[in-house]
């Protein structure tokens, strides 16, 4: 499995353009003996020693890339990235500049920032092209890329291909309890109209009988009052005056 150059550019070439000052003689002692805890894998003295050439001297290179790098080395990349942009503004060459860009995308790309590390490898290249180690790491952070890229898009058709199944699935909800309401509702028109008929046969028969007593009634009128009384009798009803101009 390849993986990143992980170890970071140290710049432990201590140089200072005025001597013979306590000064300067305190400023290097300081970057010097972090520089050698470094070196022993002593990285959180290493630091300490190269804030204390920092406090003396801000803006120098080599006490604030090798802070950086010591942070690198403890895993603190969010310190390191810090210190390594600093370093970028005081750094006296190109090549320099080079190293710095190399270490910013390691601590990118330790940080799975994989993007802005390709920026930084790239930023590095163009200072130094022919750098071999930065190179690996760039097309390291290439091919992770373009695995994440493909992650996303199977991400996302498999997240498609379920909100497909739910909206299926949803649409045939929808048809069954549109099935069910239309199947009630001819249920319940068939019911409907199941009374209204057994109503107009009951209507009907009750007025067919009507007719028929009616009917008797009439024959026995024409018979006599006797007959009418037996016939109003048998039918359990009440006796029916006749009207006298019948």
């Amino acid at each position: 499995m390849r993986t990143i150059n992980s170890k970071p550019r140290a710049w432990f070439a201590v140089m200072f353009l005025f001597t013979g000052t306590l000064y300067a003689q305190s400023l290097r002692s300081s970057v010097n003996k972090g520089v050698d805890l470094y070196k022993k894998g002593e990285y959180s003295n290493s630091a300490t020693e190269f804030k204390k050439g920092i406090d003396k001297s801000p803006d120098n290179f080599q006490a604030n890339f090798n802070l950086g790098d010591s942070y690198y080395k403890e895993g603190n990349y969010d310190d390191a990235l810090r210190q390594f942009s600093r370093a970028l503004q005081q750094a006296p060459s190109g090549r320099l500049k080079a190293d710095v860009y190399h270490n910013i995308g390691n601590s990118l790309l330790e940080q799975k920032k994989v993007k802005p590390s390709i920026d930084a490898y790239i930023n590095a290249l163009k200072l130094n092209p022919n750098d071999e180690s930065t190179k690996y790491n760039l097309s390291y952070a290439l091919g992770l890329l373009k695995n994440q890229n493909k992650q996303n898009q199977n991400k996302n058709n498999q997240d498609k291909n379920n909100q497909n199944k739910n909206d299926n699935k949803q649409n045939k909800n929808q048809n069954q309890n549109k099935n069910q309401q239309n199947q009630n509702q001819n249920n319940n028109r068939q019911n409907q109209n199941n009374q209204q008929q057994n109503q107009q046969q009951s209507q009907s028969q009750q007025n067919q009988i009507s007719k028929q007593q009616a009917q008797a009634i009439f024959d026995a009128l024409n018979h006599d009052e006797k007959d009418l009384q037996k016939q109003l009798r048998k039918m359990n009803s009440k006796p029916v005056k006749v009207a006298k101009d019948w």
